[in-house]
């Protein structure tokens, strides 16, 4: 499987393709790697967000999951660069749970592109991150994009 590992400001990312898609980035460097022109693409538009240059990802993804994580993955994908949701509006979109909600977003195999920072606790707080360095990298992700 070709993957690439990129620079970030939040560290090392690598990147797995998988049938000309993007099924997976990870927190953290792989050793070796094959790069393809799609994960140099990806790596490309992860420098250009993260240089506040990109607000939309263009590739294509084929994250792994059941249904309904495939679901609310996708229903991510609507919330707007720079906005966010709180797990309850999304959950009223998709029509789920606002912890079932949680639970998905936690096990986003593919975050910062499948955006799932973006969904924030009830109030507006910050409620938790499965990714790298948990809230702060939230955080840091949600004031790159202006919504903080």
């Amino acid at each position: 499987m070709p993957y690439l590992t990129c620079p970030s400001p939040l560290g090392a990312l690598t990147l797995f393709e998988e049938d000309g898609k993007i099924i997976s980035l990870d927190w953290g460097a792989v050793d070796g790697g094959e790069e393809t022109p799609l994960l140099a693409e990806a790596a490309r538009q992860l420098e250009a967000y993260f240089d506040g240059e990109l607000t939309q990802f263009d590739l294509p993804l084929d994250p792994h999951g059941t249904a309904f994580q495939k679901k609310l993955w996708n229903a991510l994908n609507t919330i707007p660069y720079g906005s966010t949701l709180t797990y309850g509006e999304l959950a009223s979109r998709i029509d789920s749970a606002p912890r079932a909600i949680g639970g998905a977003c936690g096990r986003n195999p593919i975050p910062i592109i499948i955006p799932c920072h973006r969904v924030l606790a009830a109030g507006g707080k910050m409620g938790g991150y499965s990714g790298h360095e948990g809230t702060d990298t939230k955080e840091f992700l949600l004031r790159l994009e202006g919504a903080l």
